[in-house]
């Protein structure tokens, strides 16, 4: 006798959605004139809505990347003007990390999600979060497996493309350079462009580059990333670790340098010393893609608060404005926007941390208020917990 199966599919798919737990997700505006860039786009919001979450979006928080209020109320988003109902939601996507102020306005055990720009994050930022038992995720550190590291590859990306546009402007007439066309043209000598790190950034960086015309040169203290560099490219470029003889030299050539080393979880920091920097060619530009990281160059290194992110010295002209991937903030929105939504998707509510997606998991750095994660706690010399701990009782 065939036994009549326990659930119909049609009962079992309305079990199932009635199982999941809806969000509620706020997405506050940023500082624009610091940051332009935003989690969702309304095709996503769109989306997260459908799969019924609730999003609270902030008066004027797409401005920034073109997008108007409307735009957002069509796809199903709560458009507010109360900053502070929107932090009372159970998860708020931002960009810039939480100030001291905002995480007063969330509620206990919520979760706040945004980049991990270490600079902007203080000891008070910590004591705040540890208070009101909030966890807090990075989204550079979210991984499925622990060798893909997708918010962090897609901005990488971004700004290693950024650098190059950025260079060629600063070199322009126009913005005060010495009226030099970044590549090459015929009869004249090709522009030199030296790359400091063979990550994703740098790579697009170079590829960037060789595509105008530029001789390139890239140093970085990984033969194996140097290696890799080479077979993506499917080209020969120069490449070195870091000898002193061929690093001045090649700075003392350089037109361009662009510093793409990057410091998460990296054991040792390599940075370049003022001297060689001092060495450069009058007129040169010199980029730093880490600045938020604490900078790549003994002369971009941790600047003081009010220090101008574009100035002259050696008369080297050094752009260090943090995140400029906000310059195209349309574009890593919507990249942003990619990589977020099926993750909301797919994720059971707050009352189911644990049985959230690993890219989740891995990129908290406080759990219900406690340090979870070894980058963050060492810059603030303190113990970090094991967030497995947390996680089994689920």
């Amino acid at each position: 006798m065939i036994q009549e199966p326990l659930h119909s599919p049609r009962e079992l798919l309305e079990e199932l959605s009635t199982a999941r737990q809806p969000m509620t997700i706020g997405i506050p505006k940023e500082n624009q004139k610091r940051e332009k860039r935003l989690a969702f786009t309304p095709e996503a919001i769109d989306m997260i809505t459908e799969a019924g979450h609730e999003v609270w979006f902030e008066e004027g928080a797409g401005n920034g990347i073109l997008y108007s209020n409307r735009a957002y109320a069509e796809a199903g988003a709560v458009i507010t003007n109360d900053r502070k109902a929107v932090f009372s939601c159970d998860f708020i996507f931002k960009i810039t990390p939480p100030e001291v102020e905002e995480i007063n306005w969330m509620k206990k055990r919520a979760v706040i999600l945004s980049m991990l720009q270490m600079p902007d994050i203080g000891i008070e930022t910590i004591k705040s979060l540890s208070a009101k038992q909030i966890s807090a995720i990075g989204y550079e550190l979210m991984t499925p497996d622990g060798l893909l590291f997708p918010v962090r590859t897609s901005i990488s990306e971004i700004e290693g493309a950024a650098a190059i546009s950025i260079a060629s402007e600063l070199m322009s007439n126009e913005k005060g350079g010495k009226g030099i066309l970044l590549g090459g043209v015929t009869g004249i000598s090709s522009t030199e462009v030296v790359v400091i790190g063979a990550g994703t950034a740098g790579m697009v960086a170079v590829r960037a580059a060789l595509a105008l015309g530029a001789t390139v040169k890239v140093f970085d203290h990984d033969l194996h990333k140097l290696r890799r560099l080479q077979n993506d490219l499917g080209q020969r470029v120069f490449t070195s670790v870091f000898h002193p003889n061929v690093l001045v030299n090649a700075f003392q050539s350089a037109d361009v340098v662009i510093g793409a080393m990057h410091y998460f979880d990296d054991a040792v920091r390599h940075v370049i010393s003022e001297d060689v920097i001092q060495g450069m060619k009058s007129g040169s530009v010199l980029i730093d893609l880490c600045i938020h990281q604490g900078g790549c160059f003994e002369t971009t290194c941790f600047l003081p608060n009010g220090h101008p992110a574009i100035f002259e010295k050696h008369g080297v002209l050094h752009y260090c404005v943090p995140n400029p991937s906000s310059r195209v903030a349309r574009t890593t929105s919507m990249a942003l926007s990619n990589i977020f939504t099926p993750l909301i998707i797919q994720a059971s509510g707050l009352g189911g941390l644990g049985s959230m997606d690993p890219h989740f998991r891995s990129g908290f750095y406080m759990y219900a208020g406690k340090l979870v994660n070894n980058y963050v706690a060492k810059q603030f010399n303190l113990p970090a917990n094991d967030i497995g701990l947390f996680l089994s009782v689920y």
